[in-house]
């Protein structure tokens, strides 16, 4: 099974996929925990060139090149073998959030994300955790991490409103497969209502 996380900046994501991945191997099962951009070698370069820098350092297209490229490294050198092989893969992002941010960035790249999508990636999730959060919250939450990663957050709090509602209208588009979960709230309640819906799920 196929399991991603998804949500604006400091979300809480990140956590939650951590705790299920801890949740799932304490009751025996097979668990790869992983990424996005990253998860790969090849993937993990790239990440640094998305992630750090200039906000204005790529365009929202040459930044949908690169995620892409990312993607189908990461696909294919890990999850694609790990779900052969049997195994839980979570990955904290996938392509859901690249629906929401390139798209979201500059205009309408949706019709181009999802045709790279379908012709480069052609998988989607089991099942996608949206964990929505007040923007704001958010915001000060990923500013409070620190670290050299902080390219997206230094657009601002008006585009994690923009990329809120990206998600919210994500939940609604995809309703087989998404889950909006409150991530305004204590972690541990979040993990629990994320662990009883995978459990509900898993075969």
């Amino acid at each position: 099974m196929f399991i991603t996380f998804e949500g604006i900046d400091g979300s809480g994501k990140t956590t939650q996929a951590r705790l299920l991945v801890e949740r799932l191997r304490e009751a025996g099962r097979d668990v790869v925990l992983t990424r996005e951009p990253g998860g790969s070698p090849g993937a993990e370069e790239i990440r640094a060139l998305l992630l750090e820098g200039d906000p204005e350092r790529w365009s929202a297209e040459t930044e949908l090149l690169l995620f892409t490229a990312a993607r189908r490294d990461h696909l294919e050198r890990l999850i694609a073998p790990a779900l052969a092989a049997g195994k839980v893969v979570i990955s904290d992002r996938f392509a859901d959030s690249t629906r929401v941010y390139q798209g979201t960035r500059s205009g309408d790249l949706r019709e181009s994300v999802d045709a790279l999508h379908r012709l480069m990636i052609g998988r989607e999730p089991d099942l996608t955790f949206i964990i929505d959060m007040d923007p704001e919250a958010g915001l000060a939450r990923a500013r409070n991490r620190g670290g050299g990663e902080a390219r997206f957050e230094g657009f601002g709090a008006g585009l994690q409103a923009r990329l809120r509602a990206g998600f919210l209208a994500l939940a609604k588009e995809f309703p087989d497969r998404c889950v909006l979960v409150d991530g305004n709230r204590p972690i541990e309640d979040v993990a629990e209502d994320v662990a009883r819906l995978t459990r509900e799920r898993l075969p």
